[in-house]
């Protein structure tokens, strides 16, 4: 059962007397509410609201509230060490705080093998430690963000990974095509990794467009290939150098690669004329 709790519970009394099996009780009329103290039980006896009756007295006993119809009340007797015995009309009813309720803190506050969380609209999440050996520490990021999964579909950004303590399986290294038909293109930024094929029969300038235009990062690169008779023409734009050995491709179904090396700098390798 979950536990609650109130600051503004009002205490009531017994409107009748119970036996020491009875289940249920009934307070001073129009009490039961104020009794609460703003606690609302789930159906099903799934909460737990702790009173003791005859509260310091020789007869006090320890109950647990789990329903409630107006001033009427189903209880579990004799809870927290004490028994279940009767309890005259007019005998006092009082939310208490009991040595289950601290005990039941401490046991939360100790290591734990896993802790719940309930959902922002419904369910629950689960926390799970796996078995180590000794004591280890996970460190949050003071960020706003979500955790990655192992087996979830997310996207990674702003992530290096380093190669060098890391194995990569599996890893997808087919590249995306951009086909082009017309006599003059200029590199995008969606282009880098890609293979820009080019098709037209009349000569064809590809324009790499300077970092102030588009920021392609220092190392990218962009495949590009002439699959037409139209010759194609690599050409920089303002303040843009391209270094290489030529800057057309030679012929139909040649291809070349440009990679950026510094701000303004692309070095253009493949089967050049």
């Amino acid at each position: 059962m979950t536990r609650q709790y109130s600051s503004t519970s009002v205490e009531t009394t017994l409107a009748s007397g119970i036996s020491s099996s009875a289940t249920s009780m009934t307070v001073a009329t129009g009490t039961g509410t104020a009794l609460l103290g703003g606690v609302t039980l789930a159906a099903g006896n799934v909460d737990q609201f702790t009173v003791a009756l005859d509260p310091d007295t020789t007869n006090e006993e320890i109950v647990f509230i789990t329903s409630v119809s107006s001033d009427t009340f189903t209880i579990v007797r004799g809870r927290a060490g004490t028994s279940a015995i009767a309890h005259t009309a007019g005998a006092g009813v009082q939310h208490v705080l009991t040595s289950d309720d601290l005990n039941a803190f401490k046991a939360s506050i100790n290591p734990v093998t896993n802790v719940a969380f309930s959902g922002s609209s419904s369910g629950t999440t689960t926390v799970q430690a796996s078995a180590v050996a000794g004591t280890t520490t996970l460190t949050l990021p003071a960020v706003t963000d979500t955790v990655a999964a192992i087996s979830a579909t997310q996207t990674l950004t702003n992530k290096t990974i380093d190669g060098s303590l890391n194995t990569l399986t599996n890893i997808n290294l087919d590249i995306t095509l951009n086909a082009q038909t017309g006599t003059t293109y200029t590199l995008a930024l969606t282009d880098k990794n890609k293979l820009v094929t080019l098709s037209n029969a009349s000569a064809i300038t590809v324009t790499v467009p300077a970092n102030a235009t588009v920021a392609f990062p220092t190392g990218a690169q962009v495949n590009i290939q002439q699959i037409g008779a139209g010759q194609v023409t690599v050409s920089g734009a303002a303040g843009v150098t391209i270094n290489g050995t030529g800057t057309k491709t030679r012929a139909q179904w040649s291809a070349a690669t440009l990679v950026k090396t510094d701000t303004n700098v692309w070095t253009l390798i493949g089967d050049l004329s």
